[in-house]
């Protein structure tokens, strides 16, 4: 079986990882992948936001499957130009990707399906949170707690460019909960947990993700179904019922409040980090269950085996988030993963040879452990063999499971 994955980010890199580990007979491509991504898979240089040569790439290759990784191309439609060449597709199509595309149109679905969710403000009033309505590569979220604040983010708001709203600011512990979808059937995955802010302590800006461990110990399997069956399921069907049934991962952004779970956001594919530290303790059934829901074909399908706890540190460079980091040598990964950890690639590029850094998110150093607690120690074991210059990391990851 081929299968085309696409990205060149951690996220990608832990599904080709995968689906290398645990795929049987798979001979896998990317497009346009990354250096840790090349040593498990056939990569290719196209960018993951230029469908017009992705769609030759696949039907030249003769895939059997492709895996969108972010969420910029499906929101363009490469779900849909694939499937008009008749290229099964792990990803939906751009009027259901509107879940994440657009807040608006989430917060109608949700209204629609009568899945709880945060309220909106007729007026941007502390304490709420303000999110601009399209894509902003996860930094388009301010919590406001005072007038200050609200101000600086009405400020970055309105510099995006694009529509925003202000709702209100819930309070409890967030949670990532995955469900892989093939238009009508929901099959859940394990709960993760991710680190927004730059700083320790949840401090600082916004980020892509600084961290991330799964499973969340607090969490239990019969809770991680009730969300999916409160939130995701109602979610699809209505989606189904619009006309534009959702084929991919449904990733549905929780607070867990005193009144119970409230969707904060949905996004239409893997998220990242957290996808990092769930597919690490996965073990088989990736590759039959994303073939399945590109088929329409999950029903009855086992869902992925979550055995091992695991933890994903992020390695940062030093201006992130304001700014990526280019170019920087990398030393360290090779004793990393002789020690145990999985490093995934997110922003790296060879130079000459030479392992130097490519992105503001560089690395992210995963763990494995029968507990969390076991996890985390063996990924800042692993971080500690990571060495750039002006790199940073958060030293909390997972602390507080």
């Amino acid at each position: 079986m081929k299968v085309l994955v696409v990205g060149s980010g951690g996220r990608e890199h832990a599904l080709v990882w995968s689906l290398a580990k645990h795929g049987n007979g798979v001979e896998l491509h990317a497009a346009p992948g990354n250096p840790g991504i090349a040593a498990l898979a056939h990569c290719h240089p196209v960018r993951a936001d230029d469908p017009a040569s992705l769609v030759p790439l696949a039907v030249e290759l003769g895939v059997d499957l492709v895996v969108v990784g972010p969420e910029a191309p499906l929101v363009a439609g490469l779900a849909d130009a694939l499937r008009r060449r008749g290229i099964a597709v792990f990803g939906p199509n751009a009027d259901a990707a509107r879940i994440e595309g657009s807040k608006t149109f989430a917060k109608d679905v949700m209204g629609a399906a009568r899945v709880p969710t945060a309220g909106l403000l007729p007026l941007a009033k502390p304490p709420c949170v303000v999110k601009a309505d399209g894509l902003a590569a996860g930094k388009g979220v301010w919590v406001c707690r005072d007038q200050a604040e609200l101000d600086d983010a009405l400020r970055e708001a309105e510099g995006l460019g694009q529509p925003f709203h202000a709702e209100e600011l819930l309070q409890g512990g967030e949670v990532s909960v995955f469900a892989l979808c093939d238009g009508t059937t929901a099959l859940p995955l394990t709960a993760a947990q991710d680190y927004k802010r730059i700083g320790d302590g949840n401090t600082g800006p916004n980020t892509g993700g600084m961290g991330a461990y799964a499973p969340v110990p607090r969490l239990s399997a019969d809770d991680v179904a009730e969300i999916v069956d409160c939130v995701h399921r109602p979610v699809l069907a209505e989606l189904a019922r619009r006309g534009t049934p959702f084929t991919g991962v449904l990733y549905a952004g929780m607070m867990l409040t005193p009144a119970g779970p409230r969707v904060l956001e949905f996004n239409c594919r893997f998220g990242d980090p957290e996808t990092q530290p769930l597919l690490a303790g996965l073990g088989g059934g990736l590759l039959e269950a994303l073939r399945a829901a590109a088929a329409g074909e999950l029903a009855g399908v086992a869902a992925p085996r979550t055995e091992r706890a695991a933890v994903t540190v992020v390695a940062a460079g030093r201006d992130y988030p304001a700014a990526g980091d280019a170019g920087t040598p990398i030393d360290g990964v090779a004793d990393a993963e002789a020690g145990g950890a999985i490093v995934f690639h997110a922003g790296t590029a060879l130079r000459e040879g030479r392992l130097v850094t490519n992105g503001g998110r560089v690395l992210g150093v995963t763990g494995v452990g029968d507990t969390v607690a076991d996890a985390r120690a063996a990924a800042y074991a692993g971080v500690a063999h990571i060495d750039f210059a002006g790199m940073q990391n958060r030293t909390d990851i997972a602390a507080d499971a």
